[in-house]
């Protein structure tokens, strides 16, 4: 195991660490997670946006958080924790301020995606699923984030960063830390982590609608199509009518 890969002393507890006891989960936050219960047929249907929730409030999946989702759900902690550990987009330990994932599966590790991980570490002075000293920047090796057309790809708080070089992924982290205004490439200023964790939730922030929700690399082949006339191939009318008695 390399020196920036967590090692679990905490076998016996599913990987999260149930010895740090902090929490903010009050009665508001209780409040909110019973909200999200009620919002589905089966109240344990709801157990991924909690989770979220969880880790808006605690930056991490904390013991109080597990417990008050067993509790509202009428499940066990065992279970929650299950459901916690097997998904890597629930933390075992405490994220940063801004999340960083860097994508280094397949083309954007041929763009460049393994240089620009290197460059983090380096600005950062971490490694994959660690954090820095002051809180501010965790990180994290991504695999594949959806974006090939925009290979390489670093994401903030899950907010998409396309086309990076080493050089603009620097200048984000700078400005980050300054506390200067990110703008995504495809979506809304940046925020945090936790508050994006909120969104994820299922509790809107109202900027869903905030920057382009498509790039150039997105629409270019139907941008292509309208030029040349292209349309999809008419259904026959037998196929049509076979589909239409299907439904």
């Amino acid at each position: 195991m390399s020196g920036h890969e967590f090692k679990s002393y905490f076998p016996d507890s599913g990987g999260i660490d149930f010895s740090d006891r902090q929490t903010n989960i009050d009665d508001a936050a209780r409040a909110e997670l019973r909200e999200l219960a009620a919002r589905y047929p089966q109240p344990r249907s709801a157990l991924l946006p909690m989770l979220h929730l969880v880790q808006s409030y605690d930056g991490r999946i904390s013991p109080a958080g597990v417990t008050a989702c067993a509790e509202i759900l009428g499940i066990t902690a065992a279970q929650v924790s299950g459901v916690a550990t097997f998904y890597t987009m629930y933390h075992r330990r405490p994220a940063g301020k801004h999340h960083i994932g860097v994508c280094t599966t397949a083309l954007c590790a041929v763009m460049g995606g393994d240089a620009l991980l290197e460059c983090v570490e380096r600005k950062l002075g971490i490694g994959p699923d660690e954090t820095t000293a002051d809180g501010t920047f965790s990180l994290e090796r991504l695999e594949c984030n959806a974006a090939c057309d925009f290979a390489p790809v670093m994401m903030v708080n899950w907010e998409f960063m396309d086309n990076m070089t080493p050089a603009k992924a620097e200048q984000i982290l700078d400005d980050l830390a300054a506390g200067k205004e990110v703008r995504s490439t495809r979506g809304a200023a940046i925020t945090s982590w936790r508050e994006a964790e909120r969104v994820l939730a299922g509790f809107p922030d109202g900027l869903a609608d905030e920057g382009p929700s498509a790039g150039e690399a997105s629409l270019r082949g139907l941008k292509v199509a309208a030029e040349k006339g292209w349309k999809a191939p008419s259904v026959p009318p037998a196929k049509a009518a076979k589909k239409q008695g299907e439904k």
